[in-house]
């Protein structure tokens, strides 16, 4: 087990908990000591959601290991369930409490509850938070629907004359990165295909209405991650056939219009006329030449960052410089996303690692995860939030979507506008000496910055020292044992270079200077190492 201030991943239990949050009449009772209710505020804080989750915990102390804990988890299930009054149960113990082996599902199993109780187990040592996701569902599915698929090899009847075609949206749920909005446009784009959503889960759906999925046509899947596994579950017990385009994107929304409408039987038509997007319209326009060749690094989920790396080259004509995932499922998808770029995946969940990689390739723009923007912020370079792990602040109040022409539009401000941004910037910086400029007024834009001279009540500037706005020389760093070091005008200069490659140029610098004996770094060094690696 490796220890680390950040982790992409939650353990299996959490991924399970967002399953049981974004559903309704369903309880979760976990077999976990004191400390293990930590999940709660990912829920409460971080979404912004305006109750707990729907979770009961043992809680055992120290003290009671000595006694008998299983009891502890029959005692705490009698009562969720005696005072929740749910439809269903789900039961597991937490990453620390699978040490002790109580089988909460043997245990609740007992129990003879009135309610179904699906076990989990979860292999928290081994799997993480997506899987966990994934086989909670997987699990809910087979156990609540199991019982209403047909015969093994009867066929599936037809849908009835007059009838609209009907699908389930599967995938969303509690703590999902743009989730909630994302069924919105979906659920939008297949009612102007004249489609029907019978039941969208595991977001927003109660344990029976997880037992009529097999009433719907076939199955849109969102998000691979979560609901993949269940989706072929139901392909072979209902004969359901499932999407597998993921509308992130103008062409990819595109694409799932002309495969949901080709498994509905209907026509694509009124959805593609119905296309509202600004993106292709910009990636047209004069302005953005600017953006042909950035370089971005893209990593975060796998389903997200493949999809990224698609609208970034196709879309905004980005050059995507690196591409990996937290993902280790569907490293194979990402892999093979990789070879169209001709660059090597980087599949881990050590943002070490995908702070080293970034720094190494100095792209112009990364589009990642919460973590991505504390290692781009830390370089100097522009991020887009593309996927969980996300903050607070990707949970806005506004309507933001992914997918569909909708999500579009909200990637074509996210993306550019860090661009953009760090051009005005790198402006500013370059002309802050103007009189536009002066240290008292500040750019426009920002505000007024701190006066430069200090004043006390009753002074006026005529008053003030006549030396107060004399600034005292920087102090030139002192040599370190072998680094050569920078002269203050060598320093101002380098200032002068974009933000986003001025890392790489101090680098590239002070090795030019290493490898020639060079101890003091002056303009004419800056500029000679310019020309020598620009060769």
């Amino acid at each position: 087990m490796q220890l680390t201030v950040w982790t992409y991943e939650g353990p299996p239990h959490v991924g399970a908990m967002r399953v049981a949050t974004g559903m309704e009449g369903l309880h979760y009772v976990i077999h976990a000591p004191q400390g293990d209710t930590y999940a709660d505020l990912l829920f409460t804080m971080i979404e912004r959601r305006d109750k707990r989750p729907p979770v009961t915990y043992t809680t055992f102390k120290g003290r009671d290991l000595g006694q008998d804990t299983a009891e502890l988890f029959m005692e705490a299930a009698r009562e969720a369930c005696a005072r929740f009054k749910p439809q269903a149960m789900l039961v597991s113990s937490s990453c620390t409490a699978e040490l002790i082996q109580d089988d909460p599902g043997g245990l609740a199993k007992g129990l003879g509850l009135p309610v179904p109780a699906i076990p989990l187990e979860l292999s928290s040592y081994q799997r993480k938070e997506n899987w966990g996701a994934s086989e909670t569902f997987y699990q809910l599915v087979r156990g609540l629907a199991g019982s209403h698929a047909p015969a093994p090899g009867a066929e599936r009847p037809a849908r009835p004359e007059g009838q609209r075609p009907r699908c389930n949206i599967l995938g969303p749920t509690a703590l999902g990165f743009r989730h909630r909005d994302d069924v919105q446009e979906i659920t939008r784009l297949l009612n102007t295909l004249g489609i029907d959503v019978h039941v969208t889960a595991p977001m927003g759906a109660t344990p029976m209405d997880i037992t009529r999925l097999g009433e719907a046509d076939f199955n849109v899947v969102l998000y691979p991650e979560i609901a993949a596994t269940a989706a072929k579950w139901l392909e072979r017990m209902f004969k359901q056939p499932f999407t597998k385009v993921v509308p992130i994107g103008v062409r990819a929304t595109r694409e799932f219009i002309a495969e949901a409408a080709a498994l509905a039987g209907v026509d694509p038509e009124p959805a593609l006329r119905d296309a509202d997007s600004r993106l292709p319209w910009y990636s047209r326009s004069v302005d953005s030449n600017y953006l042909t060749g950035k370089r971005v690094f893209i990593f975060g989920d796998a389903t997200h960052a493949v999809a990224a790396a698609r609208v970034a080259t196709e879309e905004f004509g980005f050059t995507v410089v690196g591409l990996g995932t937290y993902s280790r499922e569907f490293a194979r998808e990402v892999r093979e996303a990789a070879k169209q770029y001709g660059i090597e995946p980087l599949i881990t969940d050590d943002y070490l690692e995908v702070e080293a990689q970034v720094a190494e390739l100095h792209p112009e723009l990364v589009l990642g995860t919460q973590m991505e923007r504390h290692i781009a912020k830390r370089l100097g370079v522009g991020c887009a939030v593309i996927s969980a792990p996300v903050h607070v602040q990707d949970f806005p109040a506004r309507y933001a979507p992914q997918m569909g022409f909708g999500g579009a539009n909200v990637l074509f401000d996210t993306w550019v506008h860090p661009l953009m941004m760090g051009l005005e910037e790198h402006l500013l910086g370059m002309f802050r000496e103007d009189f536009e400029f002066h240290a008292e007024a500040g750019p426009s834009h920002l505000g007024a910055s701190a006066p430069t001279e200090t004043r006390t009540v009753g002074t006026t500037p005529a008053a003030a020292s006549p030396t107060a706005n004399i600034q005292e020389p920087e102090p030139e760093a002192a040599p370190t044992d072998g680094e050569p070091v920078w002269s203050p005008d060598a320093e101002k200069e380098l200032r002068k270079i974009p933000f986003f490659v001025r890392g790489k140029a101090r680098r590239n610098t002070e090795r030019f200077a290493k490898e020639r004996g060079i101890s003091r770094i002056e303009i004419d060094t800056l500029y000679d190492a310019k020309a020598h690696f620009g060769r």
